[in-house]
């Protein structure tokens, strides 16, 4: 396989047909068509379903396109890399991770890295634990930020400064609104909205004291946002980290701490033995700089 019929590949799964294709790479319908059938020839595979209308990917196409957007995605980065000249100090900083109100300290380090070197450029993934692991194991991010807990032993980190607070995001006109924190026995039967990540997890496991199979677990959410939505339709109580989403005067929402007190760190890690490019440097040293000038609040790991 080279680039270009992977490139030609993603063309035709995009636009769904091989002439729309062809016209958005400016080449020849029969061209793409011939090298099309070279490559499922190459690959052993059949990778679309040709309909009247339009053409559909298999399942072997669904997994190329995965892996073909991650092997070009890989490939600019790489390029970008090292078409910077050695001496100057430029390029993209790849971060991928949850959401966390603690992640502020990292934008703080990204902006004093843009005064000193405004043609560094700062890319943000969001998504769950196992997909920004995937995306940094396969070098398509530089750095991953991950909530506790974390099994970060493959991985070198540092451990962030802050901690992020759990608690319960939910209407105000809801019954726990009126109370200051929320027990496990407020929860006992309440319509939950869990975290993916959290759940199995023994941590929030231990503070629920019952295991995840025996809660009214009635969705489960990668994203607070999108819980949010849920939360302000009625749908349940979202259990997540307090300061993501807005529950000011304005909002509808609101957010009570649990109780005992549960709270998590937030680790910022990238591959062993990593060699960066000049850019990813100067910004890991700009953060550690602002952790060791920042130490790590004592008495905030897990239940209080």
């Amino acid at each position: 396989m080279e680039l270009r019929e992977l490139k030609y590949f993603l063309a035709v799964a995009r636009e769904e047909s091989i002439l729309k294709a062809a016209e958005a790479l400016y080449i020849s319908q029969p061209n793409l068509s011939r090298q099309m059938k070279r490559l499922e020839e190459e690959l052993g595979q059949k990778l679309f379903i040709r309909g009247s209308r339009k053409i559909t990917l298999t399942e072997a196409g669904e997994l190329l396109k995965k892996r073909a957007e991650e092997i070009l995605d890989l490939y600019q980065k790489t390029e970008t890399e090292l078409s910077s000249p050695s001496a100057e100090i430029r390029g993209d900083v790849y971060i991928g991770g949850g959401e966390s109100y603690v992640l502020n300290i990292v934008a703080k380090a990204a902006r004093a890295v843009r005064e000193k070197y405004p043609a560094v450029k700062f890319h943000l993934f969001s998504g769950d634990m196992a997909t920004i692991m995937e995306k940094l194991d396969k070098g398509l991010i530089d750095f991953g930020i991950f909530i506790e807990p974390a099994d970060l032993t493959k991985y070198d980190y540092l451990r962030l400064p802050l901690v992020d607070t759990w608690g319960v995001l939910m209407r105000k006109d809801s019954p726990l609104a009126e109370k200051e924190f929320v027990t496990p026995e407020d929860l006992r039967d309440a319509p939950l909205i869990r975290s993916r990540h959290s759940l199995g997890k023994s941590v929030i496991t231990d503070w629920f004291q019952r295991r995840s199979e025996e809660l009214n677990i009635v969705a489960t959410y990668n994203l607070m946002y999108n819980a949010s939505l849920f939360v302000t339709e009625g749908v349940g109580y979202a259990v997540g980290l307090e300061h993501i989403i807005n529950t000011s005067d304005t909002s509808e929402l609101c957010f009570r701490p649990l109780f005992p007190k549960l709270v998590s760190h937030l680790d910022i890690a990238w591959k062993k033995y990593q060699v960066f490019p000049k850019c990813a440097e100067v910004f890991l040293k700009e953060l550690q700089e602002r952790i060791v000038s920042r130490p790590l609040e004592e008495g905030s790991l897990g239940v209080e």
